[in-house]
């Protein structure tokens, strides 16, 4: 019966070619002005951070990653961004906690206070990347701007364009994005061929990408010792070190509720923002300056030299990394999870690696990330695919998917690292 009602339901009609040709210029505007705003803020924060961390300490004679230095940065870090959830006009948005890359539309009038809060937070230190605040702010411009410009177009139309915009410009490709969208589609009820409903998203992210490509060439490949064919032994390691990040992740995802329930009973941002930025001024003093910031240029530091640091060490940055994540995510810090939780999964690669020379480095750099990122984002393709960005070997996918298999029986359905509003975990 099953089969038989199988073949009486025709497929969904192909959307012709006239309804899409006008999604273009849209898609590529929308797309450009994403990874500008990304670019910009980028640039914005890295000024800063150069004042912060290099000109003001070279200045007062102070170590610039000395112990003392790294707790003053990171507390006035957090009393800048405490003043600007309290004072500017709307609070910066809402909790970070409760936001993921769907992000919600916010009114125009909370953009600047966003803005202002992540690039605070990008040179001040604290391990959250820009991609939620960021997406939440090119989601709210675009859906401004569109209903002016062409008030007939959906409003789901330049959610999903702004979204595929700046996942394209902050992996500076457009394959994320595509499998992102892929995957939540996958969970709704559409109409018509995949590729109809991916096309404008798909233009959106490629303007993105290419724009941030031309103007800021990124790569995520780490340039590790070079990956040849797997072995038995290849296999082994990455089912195991795949499964112990993605064990690693959830120890923080459910550490998350309590943590976050912690900072806010002190209820209010000039209390639990400074709070953070001294638990997390120690915490790099003990996991030392390459525990700071977002952590992609610091995972480049540590993959130049995989035998420069012993398993210990490796160890220490991996849990401090982890910590400070989880320490920034709950106490007010504006920003996303992603690009920490590629520092905590390389670090705890590099371990393995540390431990058993005969684990190759890039193996247990991708597994390690790709374990981490299933348990932080719940992602599957974003997850395969930055693994598999960072190390840049074809040969390498196979394993990644195969050792996604266990990591991923170990995080579904369970808590995720988001909260509700009322503080209970997303599931």
């Amino acid at each position: 019966m099953a089969q038989d009602n199988a073949r009486q339901t025709p497929p969904a009609p192909a959307t012709p070619a006239r309804a899409l040709l006008p999604l273009i210029l849209p898609s590529l505007a929308v797309g450009v002005l994403a990874s500008l705003l990304l670019l910009l803020v980028s640039w914005v924060a890295g000024l800063l951070q150069d004042v912060l961390w290099q000109n003001l300490p070279d200045a007062l004679g102070v170590g610039r990653y000395s112990v003392l230095w790294m707790l003053v940065v990171l507390t006035t870090t957090g009393i800048l961004v405490g003043l600007v959830v309290w004072k500017v006009p709307g609070h910066a948005g809402p909790d970070p906690a409760t936001m993921g890359l769907d992000a919600r539309v916010l009114p125009p009038a909370v953009l600047p206070g966003l803005l202002l809060a992540t690039a605070l937070m990008l040179a001040g230190g604290p391990s959250l990347g820009p991609e939620n605040p960021i997406i939440a702010v090119n989601v709210g411009l675009a859906l401004w701007l569109g209903r002016r410009f062409l008030p007939r177009a959906p409003g789901a139309l330049w959610v999903v364009l702004a979204e595929a915009g700046t996942i394209g410009a902050l992996f500076g490709t457009p394959v994320a994005a595509a499998l992102l969208i892929s995957e939540a589609l996958a969970g709704r009820q559409t109409e018509g061929p995949l590729w109809d409903n991916v096309f404008a998203p798909l233009v959106a992210a490629a303007a993105g990408s290419m724009t941030t490509t031309l103007v800021d060439e990124p790569t995520f490949d780490l340039h590790l010792p070079p990956f040849g064919h797997p072995g038995w032994d290849d296999l082994l390691a990455s089912l195991v070190i795949a499964s112990v990040a993605a064990v690693l992740g959830m120890c923080a995802v459910y550490a998350f509720p309590y943590v976050h329930g912690a900072f806010g009973r002190l209820r209010h941002p000039m209390l639990a923002l400074p709070a953070g930025g001294v638990v997390l001024g120690l915490l790099a003093a003990v996991g030392g300056h390459l525990t700071l910031f977002k952590g992609l240029d610091e995972v480049g530091e540590l993959a130049a030299d995989p035998d420069g640091w012993s398993a210990g060490q490796f160890a220490t940055m991996t849990v401090v990394k982890l910590a400070a994540l989880l320490v920034a995510a709950s106490c007010g810090f504006r920003g996303g999870r992603i690009f920490p939780a590629v520092f905590v999964g390389s670090a705890l690669g590099l371990t393995a690696h540390a431990l058993v020379p005969g684990v190759h480095p890039a193996v247990g750099v991708a597994t390690g990330v790709l374990g981490v990122l299933l348990a932080i984002t719940r992602q599957g393709w974003l997850s395969l695919f930055v693994a598999a960005a960072l190390v840049a070997s074809p040969s390498i996918i196979a394993l990644l998917c195969i050792a996604s298999l266990p990591a991923w029986l170990l995080v579904t359905g369970r808590p995720q690292m988001q909260l509700h509003d009322d503080g209970t975990a997303v599931r």
